[in-house]
């Protein structure tokens, strides 16, 4: 499958997704301070041109992969209760953020956007850990009628889970019950 880009020769969809799985599991094995573009391309089997048509430099693609991978890792279907869905999300979000390539593409671009502003605006465009938990929180906040914003909402549930693993703790032992049994309390004490 080909599809436009607008400028250039048309993208290669297959392309595309050998230099998406190649960032991944090329991240894993070197981290992020040796991962370079050429690297890229050389693990995807394309030309350094292919991947520069697309992308500008490593964090770029490096995101993307993340992205494309969180989106599905972090989709876990509602079954209309809330303290199920949330314990489940939470699960997933450990997960993710513990154990899953994509997960530690997203924690180097992290760490890297501390002292890179061109990084750190990557990552401020787009939300992913934001919009993956929107999903199970705003059926809570529209039953219980909850002033916050949806943005405070999810920042409630993700930030203990995120700060466990980001400090370097023990991803095993996050409680997500726990967590959302507490999660829960904050709304019922409105």
């Amino acid at each position: 499958m080909v599809q436009e880009s607008g400028r250039g020769r048309p993208r290669s969809e297959s392309a595309r997704a050998a230099v998406l799985h190649a960032v991944d599991d090329l991240l894993v094995e070197v981290g992020y301070a040796a991962l370079t573009m050429k690297g890229i391309a050389e693990r995807a089997g394309v030309g350094r041109q292919t991947v520069y048509r697309w992308w500008s430099n490593k964090a770029e693609v490096l995101y993307e992969a993340s992205v494309i991978d969180a989106r599905q890792e972090l989709a876990v279907p509602l079954t209309g209760v809330s303290r199920d869905d949330l314990t489940a999300y939470l699960d997933a979000l450990t997960g993710f953020l513990a154990h899953s390539h994509a997960g530690a593409a997203y924690r180097a671009l992290l760490g890297e956007a501390q002292h890179d502003a061109d990084v750190a605006a990557l990552l401020a465009s787009g939300d992913v850990l934001g919009e993956s938990a929107a999903a199970v929180v705003a059926p809570l906040l529209e039953a219980c009628g909850d002033d916050l914003s949806l943005e405070q909402a999810t920042a409630l549930l993700v930030g203990p889970v995120f700060f466990h693993v980001l400090a370097g703790r023990v991803p095993e032992d996050v409680d997500t019950k726990k967590q959302v049994d507490r999660f829960l309390r904050a709304f019922a004490a409105d």
